[in-house]
């Protein structure tokens, strides 16, 4: 998508805005509910089901957010989406894992300039902005390990 995506919001459909930013940074989507909410722009996902919510302004799990130039995925949105994606994964050596996982930024070999799914071995740690050799952080600073 070259132009901001966020332009998009309100005006397209929620699920077909997420699901089109889905494939066209990662290259899969899974078949859920997208809904865009806030200021802040973020996505949370769902499945449709008969279980009877009281609240409906609270269904899902926090996806993503929609940002000015594509989709940052939470660490539970890149695993849903990390497994099936076909592009724009970047995979850490243990140390720059544990670094990353600290709320380090780090070096990678890659010339990406995109939102990434970062991921060690079989796990997928989240997302990150890839620019000029680095993944720029975005763990939140409640959930980063503290390294001795």
């Amino acid at each position: 998508m070259s132009e901001n995506p966020r332009g998009e919001i309100w005006k397209t459909d929620d699920t077909e805005l997420v699901k089109k930013l889905l494939l066209e940074n990662y290259g899969y989507a899974p078949e859920l509910i997208y809904e865009i909410r806030g200021r802040y722009h973020k996505v949370y996902a769902y499945k449709p089901c008969d279980f009877e919510v009281k609240s409906t302004d609270r269904q899902g799990v926090y996806f993503g957010r929609i940002e000015s130039d594509g989709i940052r995925l939470t660490i539970e949105g890149s695993f849903l989406i990390g497994p099936k994606a076909t592009k724009n994964i970047v995979e850490l050596d243990k140390e720059r894992a544990k670094r990353y996982l600290a709320g380090e930024s780090v070096e990678i070999d890659e010339d990406i300039h995109s939102w990434v799914i970062v991921k060690w071995g079989s796990y997928y740690l989240g997302s990150a902005k890839a620019k000029e050799g680095r993944l720029i952080n975005y763990v939140p600073k409640e959930r980063r390990l503290k390294l001795e």
